[in-house]
């Protein structure tokens, strides 16, 4: 074989190879949520095999979402901001679901959280932090003084006021009305029917928007001057991204509430095991790790150990660990 056409050769078995691997493992990704799903719906069933699978379901689907949203809104947001330690929590948004809970308990009582209209609660809730999110997001990231050291700052003091502001409001409650507060600061799965009719539509629409711009996602990975100079618009791009991510964090924690650490953790596992920056591999890879963790953590919590806890505390201990691994891990961007 000549030398030139062998030299073309290597290099594209080489992808063909690589590709094949990122599909075997993708591959086994899927196998592995497929049992853990199938488990947790039909192992251990007691009484009524049609009322418990319905419930199960339910849960179930509550979790895929919220595995779907917050799996994606990370793996993009991490995209655009250039670093695979930052999450769009660190906008505060969390902080922010919170203060209006707390909110509509001071000003209207804790029994205003159960007789308000589930639908109407969540809409309320994504409107206010889709247009923090998105406002706040374009303010900096579409400014002549683009900063990442700046969405930290900010952020961070956002979060800091809006906690300042709930923790004041909530010396200033009730003691019992309190107690019935406590139930929203962590996230819960069992939810109604018709809030995962309408997160599903809004995250496929979001996930639909998503593939009209994924080759252009892979451009920005090479960061702001090489995606400008391969003729990417660099500022409309970055701002439809920040309102996908809007729009998916909002979703996801106006559902089941917040889970902090979940997309850093699928996240950063999917860049290691998938060894690829295209996103058509990355997001689904963080997707089913995300489901893995979701109905693998409760098939631990409730099936095996018995436990009570909220999966959400589990996720935000080890995600605070995970997260102090990477900053302090060498070469971290």
């Amino acid at each position: 074989m000549p030398t030139d056409t062998l030299s073309r050769a290597i290099p594209g078995k080489a992808s063909h190879i690589r590709r094949h691997r990122v599909r075997l493992q993708i591959l086994a990704l899927t196998g592995v949520a497929v049992l853990l799903v199938t488990a947790y719906l039909f192992t251990d069933v007691t009484g009524s095999w049609e009322y418990v699978v319905q419930l199960r379901t339910r849960k179930l689907a509550a979790m895929l979402l919220v595995a779907v949203a917050v799996a994606t809104a990370t793996v993009l947001f991490q995209t655009v901001t250039e670093n695979r330690i930052l999450t769009p929590a660190i906008m505060g948004l969390d902080a922010l679901y919170l203060l209006i809970q707390t909110m509509v308990v001071y000003l209207f009582g804790a029994s205003a959280l159960a007789v308000t209209d589930p639908v109407l609660q969540w809409t309320v809730e994504i409107v206010v932090m889709v247009l923090f999110a998105t406002a706040l997001f374009r303010w900096i990231f579409t400014g002549v003084g683009r900063s990442i050291h700046l969405l930290v700052l900010v952020g961070v003091l956002f979060g800091v006021f809006f906690r300042s502001v709930t923790h004041l409001l909530q010396r200033m409650i009730d003691p019992a009305e309190f107690a019935v507060l406590q139930d929203a600061f962590f996230a819960s799965f069992s939810v109604e029917e018709r809030l995962l009719g309408l997160s599903a539509v809004t995250i496929t629409l979001a996930a639909a928007a998503l593939l009209l711009i994924g080759r252009q996602l892979d451009v920005l990975v090479l960061g702001r001057a090489h995606a400008i100079g391969l003729g990417v618009h660099h500022r409309q791009l970055v701002a439809i991204v920040f309102a996908l991510v809007s729009v998916l964090v909002a979703v996801s924690t106006a559902l089941v509430g917040p889970i902090t650490f979940l997309g850093l953790i699928v996240a950063n596992l999917a860049y290691h095991l998938i060894g690829s920056h295209r996103h058509r591999h990355t997001i689904p890879a963080a997707i089913l790790l995300a489901v893995i963790f979701l109905v693998g953590g409760h098939l631990l919590l409730e099936r095996v150990f018995d436990l009570g806890t909220v999966l959400a505390v589990v996720i935000d201990f080890v995600g605070g660990i995970f997260f102090i691994i990477l900053v302090t891990r060498k070469g971290t961007r």
